[in-house]
């Protein structure tokens, strides 16, 4: 796992530490397929001021449990992350991939940063806030959700939290191959609010694109087509927040075939795969950065593709819609074929100019060495000119008798 620092001239390959289950103060053994660093989250979960970060290690085999796996958090500090603090699974027996999907929020309305842990099972574990770096966390609440359980995919496939029904306390979606679900916040854990979504999501996330005090949840269905037969490569639906909730009856659903979206709908493109919310143009309106990894450009089947469509006043906007790949100006690298440009998309503030900038992932590059693009955000939104990329070898990834596919995962996507 790569984390890259930001800085007042954005990020660099030399700026980065490198954590494997071998790094000093990690708890656990590095083995073959444990899949460290699968699924990541973030947040300040011991309430000191900097950011922690949350690695699910979901194949880890634990006592004898094959593939249970496990959970880490690798402290923030002054001097970047060290140390860490295993988070064991409360339910062992009741299901496996213990970190197969993660989300950080105030659940319950302490004020404090909960964290919730997803599985192979109907359980979603809370585990609350007032973490301490020798002792983990202050308690645990089980969510016993309506999703299927069972062997992967099923369980919580992905989760996603945010406040949609404006009570600043944080809401939790849960995702799984047989239905999308929303449980508002509570003093006592959360609790069922509505089925939201149209098949599996293959990517979520959360923002208040209009400003008006309620998060909305986007949903990725990455390879199923709306029912009308449009959107056959993929689209996303954003379904606003309000005094209830998640309103799934106001869904606004954006696609290539959504007029002011570039590109041309096919089939298979996997459209909405990857998703990210962030400010790009300094506007305070959230942004969203939509992945089409299976994109094909030109004669390069699954090139893979990036578009951002702009947050305002009255929500999600497809106008002035900015379409990104390999073969964008002033973006390094050229579309070959397998690639999977946008796999992976993050939007954060790199520089400190108060404008996120985006982060594309295309695991599949040089033959799944992977890289990584880095392109800033401007007062005109996102812009290619002075982009940058870091390849696997270029940060010190190595081929070591597996590919590293660099990029395949970052915080947040």
């Amino acid at each position: 796992m790569v984390v890259h620092y930001g800085s007042s001239s954005g990020i660099k390959a030399s700026n980065r530490t490198i954590t494997t289950q071998s790094s000093s103060g990690v708890p656990g053994t590095p083995e073959a397929n444990d899949r460290f660093g699968t699924e990541l989250a973030h947040g300040d979960l011991n309430n000191d001021g900097y950011g922690d970060l949350v690695v699910g290690t979901p194949l880890e085999d634990v006592d004898g449990d094959t593939d249970g796996g496990t959970v880490t958090i690798l402290w923030g500090g002054s001097s970047g992350l060290s140390g860490g603090t295993t988070i064991s699974d409360p339910n062992v027996s009741g299901h496996d991939r213990f970190g197969q999907s993660l989300a950080v929020g105030d659940f319950t309305g302490d004020g404090r940063t909960d964290l919730a842990v997803g599985s192979t099972g109907k359980d979603v574990w809370i585990f609350k806030g007032g973490f301490t770096k020798s002792g983990g966390a202050a308690g645990t609440l089980r969510l016993d959700t309506e999703i299927e359980s069972g062997a992967y995919p099923d369980g919580a496939v992905q989760l996603a939290a945010g406040d949609f029904d404006g009570d600043r306390t944080d809401d939790l979606v849960v995702a799984s191959a047989g239905g999308n679900y929303v449980y508002l916040g509570a003093s006592s854990g959360p609790t069922p609010q509505t089925e939201v979504g149209n098949g599996f999501a293959g990517a979520l996330t959360v923002a208040d694109f209009d400003l008006d005090g309620h998060d909305d949840l986007v949903v990725g269905n990455d390879f199923v087509g709306v029912l009308d037969g449009t959107a056959k490569g993929g689209y996303v639906t954003v379904f606003p927040g309000g005094p209830a909730g998640v309103d799934t009856t106001r869904g606004a659903v954006f696609s290539q075939a959504t007029e002011g979206v570039p590109g041309a709908d096919e089939s298979n493109d996997s459209f909405g795969g990857a998703l990210a919310a962030g400010d790009v143009n300094g506007d305070d309106f959230p942004d969203l950065a939509v992945g089409a990894n299976f994109e094909t450009i030109g004669e390069a089947e699954q090139a893979g593709n990036v578009w951002v469509l702009r947050g305002g006043p009255s929500g999600l906007t497809a106008n002035g819609a900015v379409s990104l790949n390999q073969g964008t100006p002033d973006v390094p690298g050229a579309n070959e074929s397998s690639d999977l440009f946008g796999s992976t998309v993050h939007l954060a503030d790199h520089n400190g100019d108060d404008r996120a900038d985006l982060s594309v992932g295309a695991p599949g590059e040089n033959s799944d060495d992977g890289s990584v693009w880095a392109l800033r955000g401007s007062a005109s939104g996102i812009t290619a000119s002075g982009s940058v990329s870091f390849t696997g070898p270029t940060v010190g990834i190595g081929d070591s008798g597996k590919d590293p596919v660099y990029g395949k995962t970052m915080s947040g996507s």
